[in-house]
């Protein structure tokens, strides 16, 4: 009898600890973890002949990323899309790690695994997030991205 009372207060614990970790899996975007140097090296991004500071996510798709820009500046031609974001091929796929969010303007993911977006509006969807902009708010963010496509060029400092 007090073997099965032992159990059945095992069961009972073990539910309750199970049904608190079940929750919603829709991330906030700022709660993110980041990191702006990565290792020893630091990547800067560029649109078109503008240096932003990037906050990079510490994940495997930004260290494949840096991995890519240790070999020479990737260059990523972006087009408008939505009216909000611009997109373009990275070149190769990179790890995911997709999460449903709403992004805002200065967010950068990944998107299906070899696309990358960067948002001057927002947008909810599945991504793996690389990082944010910084040093932008959200007039100067349409302001670089929501007149033409640019060109993003990703490089290690």
């Amino acid at each position: 009898m007090k073997t099965k009372m032992i159990l059945l207060v095992f069961c009972i614990t073990t539910m309750l600890c199970m049904s608190a970790c079940i929750g919603n899996t829709e991330i906030s975007v700022e709660a993110a973890t980041t990191d702006t140097s990565i290792g020893d090296d630091t990547m800067v991004m560029k649109i078109d002949d503008t240096q932003v500071s990037v906050d990079w996510e510490n994940n495997k798709a930004v260290e494949a990323l840096k991995e890519m820009a240790k070999n020479g500046d990737i260059t990523i031609q972006m087009s408008m899309y939505g009216g909000f974001e611009q997109v373009g091929p990275i070149g190769q796929n990179l790890p995911q790690e997709d999460v449903k969010m709403t992004t805002s303007a200065g967010d950068i993911v990944l998107y299906a695994g070899n696309q990358m977006v960067v948002f001057y509006g927002s947008n909810s969807w599945a991504y793996t997030k690389l990082g944010h902009i910084s040093d932008r708010d959200e007039a100067e963010m349409a302001e670089l991205l929501s007149n033409g496509d640019v060109t993003i060029t990703i490089s290690i400092d």
